[in-house]
């Protein structure tokens, strides 16, 4: 019992020291780093490793080399070996947070809060792809060597590290998918076909590349919302990038306006208004006139700016504020629609009119003047006038089918007593009028 106490006591001390040691390091370190970045993301990074793989590595001392444990117990043979596993584990910890430190200082001298960081980004990404995938290799092999100490496990652990093929096909066939976007993730890596942080438009939606894996893409929506997308859709599916080449990029606002608008006025005051705001970069400023249908003409303004979000801004600025200008300087020019309305004919106002139906002149009798002189001659006249009337007036001769007509009409008609009633005209004369009364 006593040199059990013995060999606990040893590895308690073994690991108290190994503890204080790694503080001391952790301290000396971390002053050493105030001047140099490698050493402060070493205090950051690798602190915790440190510290774990020290301590199981001065246990594992302790309990070999104790004198006060039976060698031939089988229990020491079983807390050798968990201290084995322990410190593999440790080790491969220690080695992937190295792994993490010697990202960030590479990272460190390519920045990407400058307006144009493509070059920035590529690194970036490649790197982070890079470790992710050293990481998963330092892991598979950690396994394989975990694997290895166990003697009646030993040749499952050489295969996966030395038959790497044939572990390669049967994994395949296991999880082709996975494997598929693995090899997507590599792939959109190395082709540069999309970066961290880039401008892209997926499935309809607008956002930036915030996560690139070896298996998924995360894309950050412009409302903050998440769109999650195995790596193998960007290279299977087309998809819009906005930042492959370079940053800065090309908006547009239209407008609907009368064509009584002066489009020189509206371009000057486009000019005046991007020159005076912030979010625009400089190159491209133009006013067009695309479209003159439908009684309005569409004009488009085109203005850039350095980035995919200033953009956004600033076609905000350009639509509100032209909106306003045509509104209060312009307000002839506002969307309007023209229509012209015609008359019961349906002729429009310009047309001339012309009546379907002729129009009838009603003539009154003349009135004259009775004259002793003048009677006479009158009297004379009038029954001349009326037979050269009655003989111009009189009808032709009807046809044979019109006379039958006439008399099926007279057939049909009712017969209707008829009176003379009369009156006397302008000039003393009587004017008979026939009515008819059924």
């Amino acid at each position: 019992m006593q040199s059990y106490l013995t060999t606990v006591v040893a590895a308690l001390a073994a690991a108290a020291i190994a503890l204080f040691l790694a503080e001391v390091v952790h301290r000396m370190t971390r002053r050493l780093g105030r001047r140099s970045l490698l050493m402060t993301e070493l205090t950051d990074h690798a602190h915790r490793p440190f510290q774990v793989a020290a301590t199981v590595l001065a246990v594992q001392f302790a309990v070999r080399f104790s004198t006060g444990y039976a060698v031939g117990t089988p229990w020491r043979q079983v807390v050798l070996h968990m201290l084995v596993l322990g410190i593999i584990a440790t080790v491969s910890w220690l080695v992937a947070s190295l792994l993490v430190v010697v990202e960030d200082v590479a990272l460190a001298r390519f920045r990407v809060d400058v307006p144009d960081n493509r070059h920035a980004r590529r690194v970036r990404t490649q790197v982070v792809m890079l470790r992710r995938l050293t990481i998963a290799v330092i892991v598979i092999l950690a396994v394989g060597v975990m694997l290895m100490t166990f003697p009646s496990v030993r040749g499952v652990g050489a295969g996966v590290l030395t038959s790497a093929g044939v572990v390669g096909v049967v994994a395949a066939l296991a999880a082709q998918s996975l494997l598929g976007n693995v090899f997507a993730g590599l792939q959109l890596a190395f082709s540069d076909a999309v970066r961290l942080d880039d401008v892209v438009v997926v499935e309809g939606e607008w956002g930036r590349i915030e996560e690139l894996t070896l298996s998924y893409v995360v894309v950050q929506i412009w409302d903050d919302r998440r769109l999650i997308l195995p790596t193998s859709y960007f290279t299977s599916k087309p998809f819009q990038n906005w930042t492959r080449t370079e940053a800065a990029v090309l908006g547009t606002a239209e407008f609907d306006v009368d064509w009584s608008i002066n489009v020189q006025e509206m371009r000057e005051e486009l000019r005046r208004l991007v020159e005076g705001s912030e979010l625009w970069d400089g190159r491209v400023c133009v006013l067009q006139v695309t479209d003159a249908t439908g009684g309005l003409i569409k004009v488009r303004a085109l203005v850039s700016a350095a980035n995919a979000g200033s953009l956004w801004d600033l076609r905000c600025l350009v639509r509100e504020h032209l909106v306003g200008w045509v509104r209060d300087h312009r307000p002839t020019a506002l969307p309007r629609m023209r229509a012209e309305v015609g008359d019961a004919s349906g002729a429009l106002p310009w047309q001339a009119v012309q009546s379907r139906h002729p129009v009838r002149r009603r003539t009154e009798p003349e009135a004259h003047a009775t004259t002793p002189g003048s009677s006479a001659a009158a009297t004379t006249a009038r029954p001349a006038a009326r037979r050269s009337s009655a003989r111009t007036s009189r009808p032709a001769a009807p046809t044979p089918r019109a006379r039958r007509g006439t008399r099926q009409s007279r057939r049909r008609t009712p017969r209707t007593r008829r009176g003379t009633t009369s009156r006397p005209g302008a000039d003393g004369a009587r004017l008979f009028v026939r009515v008819a009364v059924r």
